[in-house]
């Protein structure tokens, strides 16, 4: 069985992944879909046509979620086409202010689950499958009042131009879009929709097509994918101007 996992499936970007998938790799045949909320994942099973689905309820914070993933590879032995690495959180705040377990979740999801699940999927990919990690553009460069979140998705980066080249050898190509804002969730969950000025300028992704050019951009074996030429002219401000200069633009 040749099958797709996607982790932050129920909503946002998880579920346009879902959706758009096969569009561009008609040959999985199966996805499986990881989140916390069963009804939702059982929602967006409805909507999947002519591909199986597998609906995985895990918190992947929970370090319980691996080893039920694990298992299930084993039981299975699956041909891994692609792996989606979307689950993620970022909340609005200060390092040493508000609730810890919100500082700490991001790093329990952003970086040890995503690493957890790909360490757990790799034994199960061959040459031609694809890993696509969603970083963001606050991995270019530190963003103040989220500090925590954007030193995740810095590691997210980091670690896939470093998989990329592990896996070469392999013929599994790696990917991470770096998007900027979008209209999604997220900016409820993580307390930033209407608490931050820089948010409320900055221009948005249109998420249907950011998950097109990802997926294309993966198939063609990419290593980045910045959408918008905006934030691909920010990628370069931030490689080129000191950090130290840079983080005062990129404060949220």
């Amino acid at each position: 069985m040749t099958i797709a996992i996607i982790t932050g499936a129920s909503a946002g970007l998880g579920e346009e992944f879902a959706l758009r998938l096969r569009d561009y790799f008609p040959q999985v045949e199966q996805v499986w879909l990881i989140a916390r909320r069963r009804e939702r994942l059982e929602a967006l099973a409805g909507k999947l046509k002519g591909v199986e689905s597998v609906v995985l309820p895990l918190d992947l914070c929970d370090k319980g979620s691996f080893a039920v993933l694990a298992e299930k590879l084993a039981a299975e032995k699956p041909r891994v086409a692609v792996l989606i690495n979307n689950a993620g959180c970022g909340y609005l705040g200060d390092v040493g202010q508000g609730d810890l377990a919100r500082q700490t979740t991001m790093t329990d999801l952003n970086v040890t689950a995503l690493t957890a699940v790909t360490h757990l999927t790799i034994p199960y990919m061959a040459s031609g499958s694809r890993i696509i990690n969603v970083s963001s553009i606050a991995s270019f460069c530190a963003n103040a009042h989220m500090t925590v979140y954007s030193s995740t998705k810095a590691y997210v980066s980091s670690f896939t131009r470093g998989l990329a080249f592990e896996l070469k050898k392999k013929g599994i190509a790696v990917t991470a879009v770096c998007p900027g804002p979008m209209a999604t969730e997220f900016l409820d969950v993580g307390n930033i929709k209407g608490n931050s000025k820089t948010f409320a300028i900055l221009p948005y992704c249109d998420p249907k097509k950011v998950v097109a050019g990802t997926l294309a951009a993966a198939k063609a074996g990419r290593v980045f994918y910045t959408p918008t030429a905006f934030y691909k002219f920010y990628r370069t401000v931030a490689k080129l101007l000191p950090h130290a200069i840079v983080v005062h633009m990129a404060k949220c």
